[in-house]
């Protein structure tokens, strides 16, 4: 039987883990501005399917097949941030701000690269990955309209993703969460304007996007140009061995991140195959998810920094902070899941009024609220990962997730198979991503 005084130390100890403390506030530094600068890009989709769904069932449907596209050019930039980011912390945390000024230089021209392929494959494929995506004959031409729209958007789309891998690896997130909150303006301003008022429809959503994006664009660039980062970025001719550690470390991630959406993107295409209803009411569920999940989305980011920071000088703070972090990780989780529970009648209304869209979705809320605590701990854990530049590791146990993944997404035979398939992508990554965690960092 517990001792009166076994049970007094619990339950101080559980006041502990619950109470503010010093580590707290260094992670809540850079988590909460990030959360702000996370939810850009999430929150202008989540604001065009609002608006996009009182078109109908069709425009609907054809911004669920290009978000599935558009989520891989977003995040294969995205594999180039998490990259950059844990090898500027890590080399301004050792005093070498030359070489941390050297490798954000390089990380633009990579992207520049990467933005003119991007373009290319875009702009002259469109048909063939909207027909890719199992869209519709109906739903196809105005899907390829605005993915060629949204295409136009890529150059800025690598000025935001540069600009938020500097001033991450800088410890500052604030300045990139003004610039993503005012774009994100823009694009509520513009949306009713150009969809409405002009009568574009769905093209006009596309434009919105663009224009907010490259107002984005424009400050990050300006940011850049006078210095003001705080990091005057060095450009110099690139070099192999200047490039080498950002090229491995972003090949790894590269693979990471497109794995990672690739089954997400079958997974909308699977939804696709199921009819118009069916991928319309994907489409309101994943922006939800999406949009929960950069609460705890945020703290994988400031682990990036703090862990990068601290683990190759001072192990027992990095293993502390990241123990910290995933406390907060299933604290969020838990709460997004209970708000989430309580909320699953009323949110797909919001965003459509097609009502046969509205009971399909309803009916996957519950499958959205109950895998949060379980998203949460996954995002913190790939977060610690990548802070401790383990790269090569998450490439390998991202392609056994996806494997598996997505043979359930194409044997799917109903909206639901579809959200257990992710469900089981979710704990196929949880496994590997806890026995590495204890074995580098603790």
């Amino acid at each position: 039987m517990m001792s009166t005084r076994a049970l007094h130390r619990d339950t101080i100890s559980s006041r502990t883990m619950f109470r503010v403390n010093d580590d707290d506030r260094a992670i809540f530094r850079l988590a909460v501005p990030a959360l702000g600068a996370l939810a850009a890009e999430p929150l202008v989709t989540l604001v065009d399917t609002a608006f996009v769904g009182r078109l109908g069932e069709e425009p609907l449907a054809a911004l669920g097949v290009v978000t599935g596209l558009l989520h891989l050019a977003f995040f294969v930039f995205i594999a180039l941030a998490y990259a950059s980011t844990p090898l500027i912390a890590a080399a301004v945390g050792a005093g070498h701000r030359d070489r941390a000024a050297v490798l954000a230089g390089q990380s633009i021209l990579i992207a520049a690269l990467l933005v003119v392929a991007g373009l290319v494959v875009i702009e002259t494929a469109a048909p063939h990955l909207v027909r890719l995506m199992g869209a519709a004959p109906q739903v196809e031409p105005a899907a390829v309209t605005y993915l060629r729209i949204r295409g136009l958007g890529l150059p800025a789309l690598l000025a935001l993703t540069v600009g938020h891998a500097v001033y991450r690896g800088l410890g500052d997130t604030r300045t990139p969460m003004f610039i993503s909150l005012g774009l994100s303006l823009i694009n509520v301003v513009l949306d009713p304007i150009l969809i409405f008022r002009f009568g574009w429809g769905l093209a006009g959503t596309g434009y919105a996007s663009v224009v907010a994006q490259s107002a984005g664009a424009a400050a990050f660039s300006y940011l850049f140009v006078t210095g003001r980062t705080g990091l005057p970025i060095r450009w110099i001719r690139p070099r192999w061995e200047d490039m080498r550690e950002l090229v491995s470390a972003g090949s790894s991630l590269f693979v990471r991140t497109l794995l990672l959406v690739a089954t997400l993107t079958v997974a909308t295409a699977s939804a696709a195959r199921l009819g118009v209803t069916q991928v319309a009411a994907h489409q309101v569920a994943a922006q939800i998810w999406f949009f929960l999940s950069l609460v705890v989305d945020s703290v994988a980011i400031a682990a990036q920094n703090l862990v990068a920071a601290h683990l190759a000088r001072d192990r027992s703070t990095a293993r502390r902070l990241s123990r910290r972090m995933l406390v907060w990780g299933v604290v969020w989780g838990v709460v997004l899941a209970v708000s989430f529970w309580l909320l699953r009648d009323l949110l797909p209304g919001w965003f459509t009024s097609d009502r046969s869209v509205i009971i399909m979705a309803a009916s996957l809320m519950p499958i959205v609220a109950i895998s949060q605590p379980l998203n949460s701990v996954v995002f913190v854990l790939d977060g610690i990962m990548i802070g401790a530049a383990d790269f090569r590791f998450l490439a390998v146990a991202m392609t056994g997730a996806a494997a598996l993944t997505c043979v359930l997404l194409v044997t799917a035979t109903s909206i639901g198979g579809i959200w257990m398939a992710l469900v089981v992508f979710m704990l196929a990554r949880l496994v590997p991503l806890a026995w590495r965690y204890v074995r580098v960092v603790t």
